[in-house]
């Protein structure tokens, strides 16, 4: 198991290309992605969304060209791939998986499970794969993402803190920005996000 990490665009929009039994799964190709993934792929497997933001989807319909990959994404957030909400000149993708609630894929043995959690977006999911948890951005080092965009909800957000709450092992943490962390280390700060909203 191999990862790679680097941020991409003024967001420092963290993409990864996680490499397990020679897969490599790319999430979350943001703004000018393409060139540093295709340069760090070997056995590409395919495109895994977090959510449907644009700084984590920019790049996903040249990179899927490129590699001749399928774009995996959250159901409720596929909509946003279709437009550029800024205008900041995103290229519209579609997603080819629409990924339900919590739903488990196996790509010949390596088991890729999205868990839904709601609240930054309709469709934000956090994406486990081999005991790695790329949350997007629902959670980050001490602090969780915002809820007052368009499409966002404070209340779904609580109820997503109070899903992974009740995890009982604790799990590394790769948000969609900044730094890695673990589960047991953000619970305090899961609880004081939740009683702030």
């Amino acid at each position: 198991m191999s990862l790679k990490i680097q941020p991409m665009g003024d967001y420092q929009t963290n993409c990864y290309i996680l490499t397990v039994n020679g897969k490599d799964f790319i999430i979350d190709p943001g703004v000018n992605a393409t060139k540093w993934v295709l340069q760090n792929v070997n056995n590409p497997i395919a495109i895994l969304n977090t959510h449907g933001h644009f700084d984590h989807v920019w790049s996903n319909k040249e990179v899927s060209d490129k590699l001749n990959l399928k774009i995996y994404t959250p159901k409720d957030d596929a909509f946003m791939l279709k437009k550029d909400p800024y205008g900041f000149g995103m290229t519209p993708s579609s997603a080819d998986v629409l990924v339900e609630h919590d739903e488990e894929f196996d790509f010949e043995g390596v088991k890729v499970k999205f868990h839904y959690f709601p609240g930054h977006t309709p469709g934000c999911s956090a994406i486990e794969i081999d005991n790695h948890l790329f949350s997007g951005d629902f959670i980050f080092n001490n602090s969780i993402g915002r809820t007052d965009f368009p499409f966002s909800s404070p209340e779904q957000m609580k109820s997503s803190i109070d899903k992974i709450l009740k995890w009982e092992r604790d799990i590394r943490i790769y948000p969609g920005h900044g730094s890695s962390t673990t589960l047991n280390s953000e619970r305090a700060s899961l609880i004081n996000w939740k009683n702030y909203l």
